[in-house]
């Protein structure tokens, strides 16, 4: 019998800026592909048809923000574990952008499922960037998964679209006009990517780092269903092993149950948590 040679630890094999292309992660598709070893990513300073979940559109002013996509063969992971890759690549890019903007830790938190926000002087959050997850091939020889991450850093807050004026912000606004150099950032990431997925290979998620960064965790959320309905309930936080949101049904306060991504098309933060009330 031949002995199979265990996987390799996964490295940062291809590192390419862009000035702009259609979508990140339609190119690190197309290098998986066309047999291009992980971890790949791709970086543009401009998409055209950059995506958000639910199939939302993702676009920033050309040299505004950090758009990026990583491409895995997690072949060393189990298929319910690869929702840590982009845990993985949102710590990753939290903690970089905290050391270029000079920002304590902990200051970009995580919104389940998939945003970086900071929170704002009225108790809501802003949003920071957004986090797109792509998989294919999970359970075969050749899975693929790809993590989309864009991050609006040097944006000047008085250049924001008034219709979003009082829901997004930018690293940029949230160092108080501080600007944001992106290759320094983009070091940053790479560097804390390449630590945390050679630790993720070993068996090792920042599963507390995770957990302590969501801001769900206490609140009142609006969960958008599948069929159009919405249901309010409380975040009582999230499973680090599972990836799923904790919630209580305030109308059954002692059942608490877990809801997966594929179960809900949005979570939303009430206005204020059941805490300031």
């Amino acid at each position: 019998m031949t002995a199979i040679a265990p996987s390799p630890a996964p490295v940062i094999q291809r590192f390419e800026r862009f000035a702009s292309v259609g979508s990140t992660n339609d190119v690190v598709r197309g290098w998986l592909a066309a047999g291009e070893p992980e971890i790949c990513v791709a970086i543009a300073d401009e998409q055209t048809a950059g995506r958000g979940r639910s199939g939302r559109t993702w676009t920033a002013p050309a040299g505004s923000g950090v758009l990026l996509s990583a491409g895995f063969r997690p072949t060393w992971l189990a298929p319910d574990r690869v929702w840590q890759l982009a845990g993985t690549v949102s710590l990753a890019m939290a903690g970089a952008a905290e050391d270029v903007a000079g920002l304590p830790t902990g200051t970009i938190r995580l919104k389940w499922p998939n945003d970086l926000v900071v929170s704002a002087a009225d108790g809501g959050v802003r949003k920071l960037g957004g986090v797109l997850g792509e998989t294919d091939g999970l359970g075969t020889t050749d899975p693929r998964a790809i993590v989309g991450i864009g991050l609006n850093a040097d944006w000047p807050e008085d250049d924001f679209p008034p219709d979003l004026h009082a829901t997004m912000t930018s690293l940029r606004a949230a160092a108080g006009d501080r600007p944001i150099d992106a290759v320094w950032l983009l070091d940053g990431f790479r560097s804390r990517l390449q630590a945390g997925a050679e630790a993720l290979f070993h068996g090792h998620f920042a599963a507390a780092e995770w957990v302590e960064r969501q801001v769900t965790t206490g609140r009142e959320v609006e969960l958008s269903m599948p069929d159009g309905s919405t249901r309010v309930a409380d975040a009582t936080g999230v499973d680090a092993d599972t990836g799923a949101l904790r919630i209580v049904d305030p109308s059954d306060p002692g059942k608490e149950r877990s809801i997966v991504v594929g179960e809900i098309v949005h979570v939303r933060l009430a206005a204020r948590s059941r805490a300031d009330v």
